[in-house]
């Protein structure tokens, strides 16, 4: 029990391990080398924005608006890098005002829900609206073709090694420094006691718009891995990956109201999600029951890592 409590993500490891199992017995080759390339080719972007949400999660906020920033980020990269030609410096200028954009959306998130202490679940859901009426804007239709040698490079080898092994290398290393600036455990003091935290003297206010700028930096994050694997802009990619991040968060033992999680959690969390999918697949549903069975899947899934996380800390 002291283990579960001090490692939240004990009950989403076991869920994860069985997966794999799972995943294997259906399909081997899902487990190869090749296959977990794949896998984290494809799910890297919800890995992000769970990371991004966690953030939030830790001071009992919440941020809807998480998969509409990563739809704003896509089409403005795709269309950026094809407005100045594709080449090399034009698609890292394009990455840097992607980065930028999102980095924008979380503060404006931050402002309203800390600064003018307006509710996040409401805030974060009209500001999608606006973030989602923006992609929609710039991109009325989805389809735009992103640059060859950003999306070849996304899925190809660096060193003989693909490129999304070195991404998630840099990201440990990215998670690391952040670990190191105790920003997490001023997030967790601020959602286990905001009035508590306060009168000892830490700025909650300034702590939680903190927060928010670095969903919005993830999700920016995430929206580059999307234009990497789909290789084209879409207005509407981030839809379902606002609830998809959140129930990573909570699968990986997070608790929304705030002051209990861990990062690590929320990566497994989005494994799991991304494990079910496979799973789902692998075992013969048929298409229009996929959605069904993987929703059934996950809520059973967050079931049983709730129960066993709660009965742990009681």
């Amino acid at each position: 029990m002291t283990a579960m409590k001090r490692y939240p993500f004990l009950p989403a490891l076991v869920i994860l391990v069985v997966l794999l199992v799972l995943n294997g017995a259906f399909q081997p080759r899902s487990v190869s080398v090749a296959g977990m390339t794949g896998l984290a080719k494809t799910y890297l972007a919800l890995m992000l924005l769970a990371i991004g949400q966690t953030y939030v999660v830790y001071a009992g906020d919440i941020d809807l608006s998480a998969g509409a920033i990563v739809s704003l980020v896509n089409v403005s990269v795709v269309l950026l890098m094809e407005h100045w030609g594709g080449d090399g410096l034009s698609v890292l200028a394009a990455i840097a005002i992607g980065l930028a954009t999102g980095l924008a959306c979380g503060l404006i998130n931050g402002v309203v829900v800390a600064a003018l202490r307006l509710q996040a679940i409401v805030a974060t859901f009209a500001t999608s609206i606006f973030f989602m009426g923006l992609a929609l804007h710039l991109m009325p239709v989805a389809g735009t073709p992103a640059p060859a040698a950003f999306w070849r490079t996304y899925g190809g080898r660096v060193l003989e090694v693909p490129f999304v092994f070195w991404a998630i290398i840099a990201l440990a290393a990215l998670l690391t420094i952040l670990a190191r600036t105790r920003l997490a455990l001023q997030l967790l003091a601020v959602g286990d006691d905001a009035q508590g935290a306060y009168q000892s003297g830490l700025p909650a206010t300034a702590i939680r718009i903190k927060g928010y700028a670095l969903c919005g930096a993830f999700a920016a994050l995430a929206a580059l891995c999307v234009t990497g694997d789909t290789a084209s802009g879409d207005p509407l990619v981030g839809g379902k990956m606002t609830l998809f991040s959140i129930a990573a968060v909570v699968l990986g033992g997070s608790a929304l109201s705030g002051g209990h999680g861990t990062v690590v959690g929320s990566l497994i969390g989005a494994l799991i999600i991304g494990l079910i999918g496979s799973l789902v697949y692998f075992v013969g549903t048929p298409s229009e029951w996929q959605n069904l069975v993987q929703g059934v899947a996950i809520l059973l899934a967050l079931m049983a890592g709730i129960l066993v996380g709660r009965k742990a800390r009681a």
